[in-house]
């Protein structure tokens, strides 16, 4: 077996076929079927089920799969590291980020980065749900995640500061004329909220719950920006993180009483190479206090 031929399994696992494979690959489909045969032959085993929609990872495939992606990750880890150089470092860095954390911070801390490693490729994501983050983290997938804890598994977690947490409302609420909003003062609102499964949700459910709210969901969404644009447009009030809020959109939002925060936390994997360590200090020179980009207006 090599690396090759698990860098194939897992874009064939992606894309769903060998054509896309090849595509994203830039190689030729017949190389990457027969790779995929050779793998099949060696291992004993049936990686894909080839169905109408094509390619489908069967059961064992699925087990082989997540093995495959943690050896690729460290092989291009150990990459990185021989090629580091006092000013230069070539290799991938693959970030995960708890939804809602970090959106206006992150994109400076990431910039700044690729302007000390332009060769530096950099995969960043956003995940909604606590239980993946946490598996990545114990995989040892992450080599950095933004998170309000650290994800499981061993790991290297430094807090950065504290998000707090704001309601937004549509255009002409009368709880806009306030500096800072009373949580039970919403009262009977509808709510627009987040995928059960979510930090976000959880959240919010625990602070309709502390605050003996007992909410209508109008409509549950899967992004910060979304919730903010319906309940913008009047369709209900969410509670997102100050930072997540859309630029244009901090007139409709305004802290809550009482205060409802998170800590935010960079988990860097054990072992952690000078990208992570870089983009951390990055991070750190970042403004993670609300006041610095939301300034409601009564």
């Amino acid at each position: 077996m090599s690396l090759r031929q698990f860098e194939y399994a897992l874009a064939v696992a992606e894309e769903g076929s060998v054509t896309a494979a090849a595509e994203l690959l830039h190689v030729a489909q017949p190389s990457v079927s027969q790779q995929i045969r050779s793998l099949e032959r060696e291992l004993g085993v049936t990686l894909f089920d080839r169905t109408p929609t094509g390619l489908v990872p069967t059961v064992v495939g699925r087990a082989f799969l997540r093995e495959a992606e943690a050896a690729v990750t460290a092989a291009r880890r150990a990459r990185a590291t021989a090629r580091a150089g006092a000013d230069e470092l070539v290799g991938e860095l693959l970030v995960a980020v708890q939804m809602g954390l970090g959106t206006r911070q992150l994109p400076g801390a990431l910039g700044a980065l690729r302007r000390r490693f332009p060769r530096l490729e950099v995969t960043v994501f956003e995940e909604p749900n606590p239980a993946e983050l946490e598996r990545l983290g114990r995989r040892g997938v992450l080599d950095l995640a933004l998170v309000a804890e650290p994800c499981g598994g061993p790991a290297d977690a430094h807090h950065l500061g504290d998000e707090e947490f704001v309601v937004v409302m549509g255009v002409g609420h009368p709880r806009l004329a306030a500096d800072r909003v009373e949580l039970r003062e919403l009262a009977g609102e509808p709510w627009v909220r987040f995928d059960r499964d979510s930090t976000l949700d959880c959240v919010l459910r625990d602070v309709l719950r502390d605050n003996e709210l007992a909410p209508t969901t109008i409509a549950r969404v899967s992004q910060t920006a979304t919730a903010v644009r319906w309940a913008a447009g009047g369709l209900g009030v969410t509670l997102v993180p100050a930072s997540a809020v859309p630029q244009g959109y901090e007139h409709l939002a305004r802290p809550v009483f009482p205060v409802v925060s998170q800590p935010v936390v960079a988990a860097l994997r054990n072992g952690a190479g000078p990208a992570e360590r870089a983009l951390l200090e990055f991070l750190r020179q970042e403004t993670w206090h609300k006041s610095a980009f939301f300034s409601p207006v009564s």
